[in-house]
């Protein structure tokens, strides 16, 4: 059934992750139930919205990263193309901003 894709460790930790977030995110709304805020998106958000968006924005980075992948062996002159270790902490750390201050 998954035979099509390709399930690298990086892959496979990304997947955990969201499980895992999903899972604490749904605690986290039973144990203290959420309020809409103003941050520096345009929009009033819960934090079931940020979590969203903040995913959506992580699977952009991600899937630019592995696309520009064989660019940036050219345009940096690599040996290989980056790690996508890289683009992981990236979207990550891109995550955890848009929870915080979003």
């Amino acid at each position: 059934m998954f035979a099509w894709m390709v399930w690298t460790t990086p892959v496979a930790v990304f997947f955990i992750c969201i499980v895992l977030m999903l899972i604490g995110m749904t605690i986290w709304e039973l144990k203290s139930p959420t309020v809409m805020r103003k941050g520096f998106l345009p929009i009033p958000t819960t934090r079931g919205d940020r979590l969203f968006i903040g995913l959506l924005c992580a699977a952009y980075v991600n899937l630019a990263w592995v696309g520009l992948g064989e660019s940036f062996v050219e345009w940096f002159s690599l040996d290989e193309p980056p790690s996508v270790w890289i683009s992981f902490v990236m979207s990550m750390a891109l995550l955890v901003l848009i929870m915080r201050k979003g």
